[in-house]
Parts: structure tokens; sequence; C-alpha cells
């Protein structure tokens, strides 16, 4: 009796020991690193989409926020979703097998409660990073003074790690990742970078922003308008450069005005840009050029002549890459990169110009015509259409079809509101090449 009560009191010692031990790891090593779920979502509705797509095969998520990030290499897909009152999460999914994975915790943003925080993705150095962040103040009642800031919550695409920058920032902020990192700017000359490996801010001030010395009039009307490889690219009234590299007024395509250029956005290596042509052109008030930009050297790759629009746009249109970066398209143009070809899809005389939401590897795009720009397009106005780039020849498809409003891994992802006012987003893969 004595032996037994001896084992049993060293084996609740033990238990005891090993308890505590656990106890004190976790407590090192701080919070866990959030898991996959393995949840899988459940099947999509079947809408009316382009014929190139498998709508029985389908996932749906709803309630959704209005933005979501793509993570190509990780797999991953990121949205936003309500978890309380005024806290939202972060969660992914594999948009290939329709897989959640792993998802962040509750997290509170400095704006409305009842908003969602912005939404981005960033790559540096291969590894990818989801984006969340908002711009308000601190509780007065908190540790520190009330003070506007930029708040970021950094997340690793891959395993969900996360990491809370906080950037004092006065003005309205524009924030965004077209580069290897996060730029913060005022929409002017005042700007700050945030390494997503390490959360370090880099505040840039408007005399460091490397003026090119043969164009004085590029220090009016300075904007920082994203980071690149090689830096940030800035723009002023007659050029624009990247800082600490080439000059547009030296790297302008042919047929146009040096002086001219205006970058409208950037993605996948290549900055887009819009030039005047030059003054002795027999078309010079009817049309103008854009171009593509090789971000590292500032060389264009590809032209294109586009009609002036009878009225200007608020926004410059967007680039958007093919998956495999293969094609790019913006608004009424399209940029075929492997053949150094570009297109502007309008009449003649620059009317029913066709707006390009989506492009695939494979070289199809989708788009509207007779619309007012992308977001027209996807909420199913003008007429939706079909362009194989091979050929560079719209395809009118019924007017019930939506058009996805992104590609990758193959699954084309589509936006819904259904009878409740309920927002969806749904994914549903290409068809295999035997059906």
């Amino acid at each position: 009796m004595t032996l037994v009560v001896g084992v049993i009191v060293l084996a609740l010692l033990l238990l005891l020991a090993t308890c505590g031990g656990k106890g004190a790891t976790k407590a090192k090593a701080g919070p866990p690193v959030p898991q996959a779920t393995g949840e899988r979502v459940v099947r999509a509705p079947r809408l009316s989409v382009p014929a190139a797509y498998d709508t029985s095969r389908g996932w749906d998520i709803r309630d959704v926020s209005p933005e979501y990030a793509v993570a190509e290499a990780t797999n991953r897909i990121a949205y936003l979703e309500r978890a309380g009152t005024d806290r939202f999460r972060l969660r992914t999914l594999n948009p290939a097998t329709g897989e959640h994975g792993w998802e962040g915790p509750p997290a509170r943003p400095l704006s409305s409660g009842d908003r969602f925080p912005r939404l981005l993705s960033v790559a540096k150095d291969g590894q990818e990073y989801f984006v969340t962040w908002s711009y308000g103040k601190l509780d007065a009642q908190g540790l520190r003074a009330a003070e506007s800031l930029v708040s970021l919550d950094v997340y690793d695409a891959a395993s969900g790690s996360v990491k809370r920058v906080e950037v004092p920032w006065t003005d309205a902020p524009v924030v965004s990742a077209d580069g290897p990192g996060i730029l913060i700017s005022d929409g002017k000359a005042t700007s700050a970078v945030v390494d997503p490996e390490t959360g370090d801010v880099v505040k840039v001030p408007p005399g460091a922003l490397g003026y090119p010395k043969k164009c004085p009039a590029c220090r009016k009307l300075t904007q920082v308008r994203a980071m690149t490889d090689k830096g940030l690219l800035v723009n002023g009234a007659r050029g624009f450069w990247v800082r600490g590299g080439w000059y547009s007024g030296k790297t302008a395509p042919k047929d146009a005005d040096p002086a001219s250029g205006i970058p409208a956005s950037v993605a996948g290596g290549y900055v887009l840009a819009k030039w005047q042509k030059k003054k002795s052109a027999k078309d010079v008030r009817t049309h103008e050029l854009w171009a593509l930009h090789d971000v590292a050297t500032g060389k264009a790759v590809t032209q294109v002549r586009c009609r002036k629009p009878v009225i200007k746009p608020v926004d410059e249109p967007r680039l958007v890459t093919s998956p495999g970066g293969h094609f790019l398209i913006a608004g009424r143009l399209a940029f075929d990169i492997e053949e150094k070809k570009a297109y502007c899809f309008e009449e003649e005389d620059g009317t029913d110009p066709l707006i390009l939401t989506t492009v695939s590897d494979d070289g199809t795009a989708y788009g509207a015509i007779s619309v007012r720009g992308p977001a027209d397009a996807l909420a199913g106005g003008g007429t939706p259409v079909r362009v194989d780039m091979t050929n560079a020849a719209p395809a009118p498809m019924a007017a019930t079809v939506r058009l996805p409003s992104a590609e990758t891994m193959n699954v084309g992802l589509f936006r819904w509101t259904d009878a409740k006012d309920r927002p969806h987003l749904i994914g549903y893969p290409h068809r295999s090449e035997e059906e």
C-alpha cells in the first residue's frame, strides 16, 4: 500500500511540474501563430459569368470587406470580416481549393467602428505580406496623448504572424504598396516608407526627393507617387523620376514632348505614363501617347496613341497585371510584354471606349463598352465583352454576364450582392481543356 501511494504522489508531482513548464514556455513565446482552420467555404451560387469559368465548382464567402488582397506565391487571398460591433478579423483562403487558411485576432481600427479597415498586399525579397490600415486618433484616456496616426497591422501571408506599426501623421494619408515597401504620403511631397519585414519607418522630407538638375519645374506641384524596387517614384510639373535613378526627360518615348510625362500607376515592375505629342505632330490637339516604362531603367517598352477624352477623368487608369505578368491592362489600354505590343480600345473618333477589368495568363481579357470606368463595368454597366489579346479582337457577350474583378491561381474572383443586400466574394475555377 505504501509503495502504491508513493507512486501516485510521484505521478502527481510530475504532472504538476509538466503543466508548470508548459505555462512558462507559452509566456516566453508570446501569442501563438494563427493556424489554418481547414474549414471549407460553402458552394457558390451559379451566376451568369464568362464561359471560361466553371460555376459548378465555385466557392462563396459573404458579408466580406469591399477590398481583398492576393498573395499569388503563397496561394492566399485575404479579406476582412466583422468580429463584433467595432472589431474586424483578417481571414485567408486558398482560392484553388476553397479552404480557409489562418485567421488573425480581432482588432479595432482607429477609424469609425462601422467602417472596414483598408486592405492591401506587398512583397519584399520573395516574402508576401497582407496589410490592414486605418487612420485616426488614439484614445485620449490611453497611455499616450491623443494624436493622429496611421495604424498598420502587417501579416506574414504564409504564417499569419503579425506586427503593429504606428506612424504619427497629421494630414489624411494616401497608403499604397506598389513596390517592396508600404508608402504613406500626404498626396504631395511628404512621405514615409514602412519596411514590411522589420516594421522600420523611414520618413522622407520634401527636400530629399532628389529633384533632377535639368528640371526646375519638377520642384512645383511635386507628388510622391509610388515606392519601387529602385526608390521613390516622384513627379513634378514637367516630369517624373525615380529618386537616385532615372529621369523621364531622358527616357521619353518616340514622338513625345520630353517635358510632358505624367505617371499614372505602377504594377508588375512597370510605370504607366501619359505623354503629350510633340508640338509639330499633326494630331497633337486630338491625341496623346501612353507608354509602359521599365521601372528599373525608365526605358519605354511599348507605347500606343489614344484620343484625348472630351472630359478629363478624375483618376488616371490603374495598371492590372495577369498573374504571370505577361499581359497588363489599364482602362482602355492593353499591353503584351513579350510581343512588345500596345492597344487602345476605342473607335477612331474616341467614342465607345472599351474599359478592361481583368486579364488572364492566356491573354483573355474582360471588360465593357460604354461605361465610365472599371467600377461601372464590374457593377454590370455597359455591354460586356471578351478580348483575345493575340488578335486584339473584342467579342460581345450576353448583357447578363458578370465580369471577374481579378484572376489568381487559375480562378476568377467575382463580386455579388444578394437579395438581402449582403456582399459576397465568389471564386470560379477555369474549365479544364477537356470540357
